[in-house]
């Protein structure tokens, strides 16, 4: 009796298309993935240079603290009665315009607090100068 010799088969997966698969794949992901972007805050800035005098009874100055206090005309005040408190001074003088001036060291979350009360309190069209910090 004649023994055939057997071969021994090996099982592979052909490999030579792979990398067009990754590729491919990579792609369609980067293609379909949305990023959201910070939009930062909606302010509209004056051109630079654009500097008018303003006389010193139209001006509410807001002074936000490093342990978040804020001052509003050199009084204590709560940041919740800050729109209510601006709304009144509208009424009093419609050209009023809100300055926002903070400490070096005050936190990021405690100015877009007092701004957004801000302009929640002027509507469409604030009117705010945001002050160097000291």
């Amino acid at each position: 009796m004649l023994l055939e010799k057997r071969r021994d088969r090996t099982a592979t997966i052909p490999t030579c298309s792979m990398a067009d698969i990754a590729f491919l794949l990579l792609t369609f992901f980067l293609v379909t993935t949305s990023l959201d972007l910070d939009k930062g805050l909606g302010l509209t800035l004056p051109a630079e240079g654009d500097a008018k005098p303003i006389p010193r009874q139209n001006i509410a100055s807001l002074l936000i603290r490093a342990d978040g206090a804020v001052m509003l005309d050199e009084e204590q005040i709560e940041v919740r009665a800050i729109k209510d408190r601006i709304t009144a001074k509208l009424i009093e003088n419609p050209l009023i315009l809100v300055s926002i001036k903070t400490d070096a060291n005050t936190k990021y979350q405690s100015f877009v607090t007092v701004l957004d009360q801000v302009q929640m309190a002027m509507g469409e069209t604030p009117r705010i100068s945001i002050a160097e910090p000291e």
